[in-house]
Parts: C-alpha cells; sequence; structure tokens
C-alpha cells in the first residue's frame, strides 16, 4: 500500500492551523497555502535521483551531486491545486506544469473531468499531483487514473488536509503512490465536508465566497 506522510514539523503545522481560521483573508490564505505547499515539497522531494557531475569552484575542480536532469511536472486538479503550484516552482523552477480539471457532483460526489493537459514526456518525469483537500478522495483517484493512462508511472500525491476516508479510498486505487499530507483530520460530514477542515479552498483562495 502506500506509504502516508503526516507533517509533525512546527512550522506546517502552525501555519496549517493559521488557514483554518474563519477570519483569514483571502491574501494571507493564498500567501499561507503557498508557504506550507513549499515546506511540503522540501521533504516529498527527497527521493529525487541524483547524478554526480564535475564542477569548477573558484579554488579547484571537485565532484558534486545535481538533480539527475530535473525532470518534474507538478499536476495541480483545478482549481485549487493552483494554489500550491507557485510553493513547488520555488523549489523546482524547472519543473513543466500539467493541469487537470474536475468537480464534484453535488448528488453523487463523484468526480467528473472537464479538462486534462499534461506535458507530452509525461511518463519520463516525476510527477507531483497537488489539491488542498483530501476528502473522499474521488478526485485525487481519478487524476491520478488520467495521468497513468497517458503514461504516467512516477507519482505522489500532496495535500493540505485529509479525511481518513480519501486516504482509503486513494490507497486502495492507486497503492503504488505516496501520500505527503499536512494533517490529517476526523471525519467526514453528511455533504462530504472534511471536519474539521478548513472550508471550500478554491473559494478561500480565490475569494468567490
Amino acid at each position: 500500500m502506500s506509504n502516508v506522510y503526516v507533517f509533525d514539523h512546527p512550522l506546517i503545522q502552525h501555519k496549517t492551523a493559521m488557514i483554518r481560521q474563519q477570519e483569514t483573508s483571502v491574501k494571507d490564505f493564498r500567501e499561507l497555502v503557498k508557504e506550507i505547499s513549499m515546506l511540503m515539497g522540501y521533504e516529498a522531494t527527497r527521493k529525487l535521483p541524483l547524478k554526480e557531475v564535475k564542477i569548477t569552484t573558484p579554488i579547484c575542480e571537485t565532484k558534486v551531486n545535481m538533480l539527475d536532469g530535473e525532470d518534474i511536472a507538478i499536476v495541480p486538479i483545478l482549481r485549487a491545486g493552483l494554489g500550491m503550484v507557485d510553493g513547488m516552482l520555488a523549489l523546482v523552477p524547472n519543473a513543466k506544469v500539467g493541469h487537470i480539471g474536475l468537480y464534484r457532483d453535488p448528488d453523487t460526489h463523484k468526480p467528473v473531468e472537464y479538462y486534462c493537459k499534461l506535458p507530452n514526456d509525461i511518463d519520463k518525469r516525476e510527477i507531483f499531483v497537488v489539491d488542498p483537500m483530501l476528502a473522499t478522495g474521488g478526485s485525487a483517484s481519478a487524476a491520478i487514473d488520467f495521468i497513468k493512462a497517458r503514461g504516467g508511472k512516477k507519482i505522489i500525491f500532496m495535500c493540505l488536509i485529509a479525511a481518513p476516508e480519501g486516504i482509503e479510498v486513494l490507497q486502495k486505487a492507486h497503492p503504488d503512490v505516496d501520500i505527503f499530507i499536512a494533517a490529517k483530520d476526523e471525519k467526514l460530514n453528511e455533504n462530504a465536508y472534511i471536519v474539521p477542515g478548513l472550508g471550500d479552498a478554491g473559494d478561500r483562495l480565490y475569494g468567490t465566497k
């Protein structure tokens, strides 16, 4: 099954607590999501492959380790996932960015695809799928289905808040995908919202509610 990593870093926990607060402004919410994503990305990229290269310092020639090609793709699930992209790009600015558009049917709570655009060489890249919320797990599972159908293999999923139900669904659907989470919450309510959660991440990012 997937490895699930729940962060206990004080900065991640502090900033996650701040985005939960109802009074947090759109501006602050947006900045905090970026900051948390960058902190999480630092750890999530720990296993990226390295290669030894020869360089010249002002003193002498030496051998150092550098990323092996920087073949990375960041794939946000629209629209809320866009809020996590800049934090990741701050770490890996040469990464390519794909986009997957899904919405949750209000009656069935199942994901419906409306857009999917990925780098042509997605099969050769380390892929980071990002979405602030992992609620039912349906959207995340479907997004990763689309990526795998187009050749993607090495995939990591990153989110800020996750419900146990969503984690279980994603693990069963994609046992090969590691899951990185800032905070694991209690449950889903009758409307499939995470409790205690933070509300609708997309609305809070873009001020649409």
